[in-house]
């Protein structure tokens, strides 16, 4: 297993966060890795291990409420203002002036926002899955339940009562059993073959928390993306954090969308969209038209992977941020 670098803290935005950095500390602009849920900072250190052998200086932090990170009570704490707040505390205290800032899943909506909020601090941005996206125009919970129902993950995580989170704290191997695995091959429909538990097609309910307490590992032919030893580091830290920190950034969607009213969302820097072939919930489809709001846009479609892209297929995502990252800024 790849080993990570020693654990540093920042204190950054009234929290303390967890961080790992490697790679030469003159080099510049760095590359920061943001990862997305149910993930750390591990899920890249493949990336870390490849971009610092390269000479690229990388930081890769647990974002507020994951793993080392402290984790407020407050619902409110979470919201996408305090989730980039944390970055530009995170580049203060190491004296950085600008990042390029790369994310993953929750991390792509992040890193999308900081040229929009802090654009002299972002020398470029990576999206990996995630793409960018113009303001919705509606509240995005009053669309996912309209679209997917009462069931579907997101519009579930807005429960008051925090059932889903019993629900993944009672549950946590056999959530990343479940979650980190490869798709099965599509079929000539051009669908994943649904199989037990999480591994569903696309259009299958995205009842995310049931699965994962029907789920069981013997029935699912999906082969695993993580050695036992890598599934433990998740595990053992969801075990003592709980997922609540993680979920709670989904509880503050309709609050990030009221506050976005006014916000340009033209991206004004060199950024690269990095797209999985057979991601279920994240299509490279998602991803049609950015160009319209990011005018220096560039495309890569990384094929035979699923969603969990960076750990799925490391040496392709590596090499390709090395190139970009060495093509653009030297």
């Amino acid at each position: 297993m790849i080993e990570m670098p020693p654990l540093q803290f920042a204190p950054t935005n009234g929290i303390r966060m967890g961080y790992y950095a490697a790679g030469p500390v003159s080099d510049r602009p760095p590359m920061v890795l943001c990862h997305g849920w149910p993930e750390l900072a591990f899920s890249w250190r493949h990336q870390i291990k490849a971009l610092s052998e390269a000479g690229i200086r990388v930081i890769a932090p647990d974002q507020r409420g994951y793993g080392a990170t402290d984790r407020p009570e407050a619902v409110e704490a979470y919201d996408i203002a305090q989730l980039t707040a944390d970055l530009i505390g995170l580049l203060d205290h190491l004296r950085i002036d600008k990042a390029i800032f790369v994310g993953h899943d929750w991390g792509g909506f992040v890193v999308w926002q900081m040229p929009l909020r802090y654009p002299e601090r972002v020398a470029g941005v990576v999206g990996v899955n995630t793409p960018h996206m113009a303001r919705a125009p509606a509240d995005p919970i009053a669309i996912f339940r309209k679209r997917f129902g009462d069931m579907m993950y997101i519009v579930q995580f807005q429960d008051p009562a925090r059932e889903p989170d019993r629900i993944f704290n009672s549950h946590v191997e056999a959530t990343f059993d479940a979650f980190m695995r490869k798709p099965l091959p599509r079929t000539e429909a051009g669908t994943a073959e649904p199989v037990a538990g999480i591994g569903a097609a696309p259009k299958a309910n995205l009842a995310f928390p049931q699965m994962v307490a029907a789920y069981d590992a013997s029935r699912d032919t999906r082969p695993p993306i993580l050695s036992d030893a890598e599934k433990q580091v998740f595990v053992d830290t969801f075990r003592r954090t709980g997922f609540t920190g993680g979920i709670n950034w989904y509880r503050n969607m309709t609050r990030n969308w009221q506050r976005s009213e006014g916000i340009d969302v033209t991206v004004r820097v060199p950024s690269l969209m990095i797209m999985a072939e057979n991601d279920a919930v994240l299509p490279p489809s998602a991803a049609d038209g950015m160009e319209k709001l990011i005018p220096d846009l560039e495309k890569y479609l990384v094929r035979d992977s699923g969603h969990w892209t960076q750990q799925e297929q490391p040496e392709e995502v590596s090499a390709k941020l090395i190139e970009w990252r060495r093509r653009r800024f030297g």
